[in-house]
């Protein structure tokens, strides 16, 4: 039997989604900026460089292999940069998600997936949407439960448990 989310949690519940929403949504962009640089490094030889002498933003071709450290384009380099701040993000993307697994109690499984969410491309949007929306889900019902059992005056809620005890006799 799976634990279930502490009704004192469900408001930490729901601010850990809200961040949860974001960071998802960031790394996946991210992720897609990472994934167009690297096709643009490796599929077409080619680097962005910002800032240049050339102008904002030229395409120098990669220097031959053994002589990279001779090679310095001027300006900034935008495949690094996208590369080490997807890699900071991704680590607010986990902290993000241990936020949210941790008070709803899922399994181990259930963090490993959605981690993968924010190496694997398009999977943090999908995953986003998806677990939103179960625990969106999950606290309404939740919530609903316990605002209508508070809803119920006491002497109603005495007279169901007699009449469910007089029934088990």
């Amino acid at each position: 039997m799976q634990l279930q989310p502490k009704p004192a949690d469900y408001p930490r519940i729901r601010k850990a989604l809200s961040f949860y929403k974001v960071t998802s949504v960031i790394t996946g962009v991210m992720l897609l900026m990472l994934c167009a640089v690297m096709v643009m490094k490796y599929a077409f030889n080619v680097q962005l460089f910002l800032f240049t002498d050339d102008g904002f933003a030229h395409f120098y071709e990669l220097a031959p292999e053994g002589i990279e450290s001779d090679f310095q384009a001027s300006g900034f380099d935008l495949f690094k940069a996208i590369l080490i701040a997807h890699g900071w993000f991704y680590v607010v993307y986990l902290v993000s998600d241990f936020l949210l697994w941790s008070p709803m109690r899922w399994g181990f499984l259930k963090f490993l997936l959605i981690a993968l969410g924010g190496v694997i491309p398009f999977m943090s949007f999908f995953l986003e949407a998806r677990i939103v929306r179960e625990v969106n889900g999950f606290l309404d019902s939740r919530e609903g439960a316990l605002a209508s059992d508070a809803s119920t005056p006491p002497s109603a809620a005495s007279a169901a448990t007699t009449s469910k005890g007089s029934l088990k006799r």
